[in-house]
C-alpha cells in the first residue's frame, strides 16, 4: 500500500467500518471487566482474558507473567516500517462503587490491610482486535503492552510500568513510540485530547510521620497534638503547587490521600500519619 493520502484514507474507513462491526464486543468486554475488577498485582482474571484472546486473534508473540500479571503482544504487519506500541493498564483502584447499573462492581478485597471496594474508574483496551484485523495493510509492527498495577502495586511489592521494562517488555523489538491511551469522561465522546509537550505529570507517593505528645482530649496543653499539626501541613502543602511551580510549563498537583491518627476522640496521639 502507497503512502498516498487515498490510501490512507481507505485505510481510515477500514478502521472505522473494523470498529463499528466489534461495537457491540466491545462493550460486553468492556462490562464484563468493569464487574469483575481487580487491584494491582492482583489482575489474574483479567490477564488470562487478555492473553487468551490475544492467542485467539492469532498475534505473532505473546508473553504473559510480565511483572506479575502483565500482558506483552505483538503483531507483525505484512509491510515493512517501525515499531509502535500502545499501552493500556488493567488495575482497578480500591474505590466502592456507588453507580446503579446492572454491572456495577461488588467486589470487596483487602489492600494495605483495609478492607476496600474495587472499582474500575477508568478505561480499558479496545484497538487490538481492529488492528490484527488489518495485518496485510500494516506497515510496520504493533507492541500492545498490558500494564498491571497503573495504580502502584500495594505496600511492599514492586510492579508497574517499570517492572515491566526491567523484565523487557520493550525489547526484541523495541518500539520507535508509545501510545499510552486513557479513556475518561470528561471528554465528549469521540474526542480525543492531546498536546505538545508534557501532559500529565509523574505520580510518586509521600508519606509523613508526625510525631507528637499523647495527653487527654480535655488537657491538651501538656502534650503535643500531631493531628492538628498534620492539618496544617496539609494545607500548607497547596503552596507548592500554587507558588512554586509554573503550570504554563508542566502540570502538577498535590494530593493527600489519607490521613490517620489516633484511635478515641477524646485522647490526643502521639503520632498523626
Amino acid at each position: 500500500m502507497s503512502n498516498s493520502p487515498i490510501a490512507a484514507s481507505s485505510l481510515a474507513a477500514q478502521i472505522d467500518q473494523a470498529v463499528q462491526s466489534i461495537e457491540a464486543k466491545v462493550i460486553a468486554w468492556r462490562r464484563d471487566f468493569h464487574e469483575h475488577p481487580e487491584l494491582g498485582n492482583r489482575e489474574f482474571r483479567t490477564s488470562a482474558i487478555v492473553a487468551e484472546h490475544l492467542r485467539r486473534l492469532d498475534l505473532d508473540e505473546v508473553r504473559t507473567e510480565v511483572a506479575h500479571t502483565g500482558v506483552v503482544g505483538l503483531l507483525r504487519g505484512a509491510l515493512p516500517g517501525p515499531v509502535v506500541a500502545l499501552r493500556a493498564d488493567m488495575d482497578a483502584l480500591p474505590v466502592t462503587e456507588e453507580v446503579d447499573v446492572p454491572f456495577a462492581s461488588k467486589v470487596r478485597t483487602t489492600w494495605n490491610g483495609e478492607s476496600v471496594g474495587v472499582m474500575h474508574a477508568c478505561g480499558h483496551d479496545t484497538h487490538t482486535e481492529v488492528l490484527a484485523g488489518l495485518r496485510a495493510n500494516l506497515r510496520g509492527s504493533v507492541k500492545f503492552i498490558f500494564q498491571p498495577a497503573e495504580e502502584l502495586p500495594p505496600e511492599g511489592e514492586d510492579g508497574g510500568a517499570k517492572m515491566m521494562i526491567d523484565e523487557g517488555a520493550l525489547d526484541n523489538p523495541k518500539p520507535l513510540a508509545i501510545f499510552g491511551l486513557h479513556a475518561v469522561s470528561q471528554l465528549p465522546l469521540g474526542a480525543v485530547g492531546y498536546r505538545p509537550g508534557p501532559a500529565l505529570a509523574s505520580g510518586d507517593s509521600l508519606t509523613i510521620s508526625v510525631h507528637g505528645r499523647q495527653t487527654h482530649g480535655g488537657m491538651p496543653w501538656p502534650g503535643v497534638d500531631p493531628i492538628v499539626t498534620a492539618a496544617q501541613v496539609v494545607v500548607g502543602l497547596q503552596t507548592v503547587v500554587s507558588r512554586h511551580i509554573d503550570l504554563t510549563r508542566e502540570p502538577a498537583v498535590v494530593t493527600i490521600g489519607a490521613i490517620k491518627g489516633g484511635v478515641r476522640e477524646n485522647i490526643i496521639p502521639d503520632l498523626a500519619v
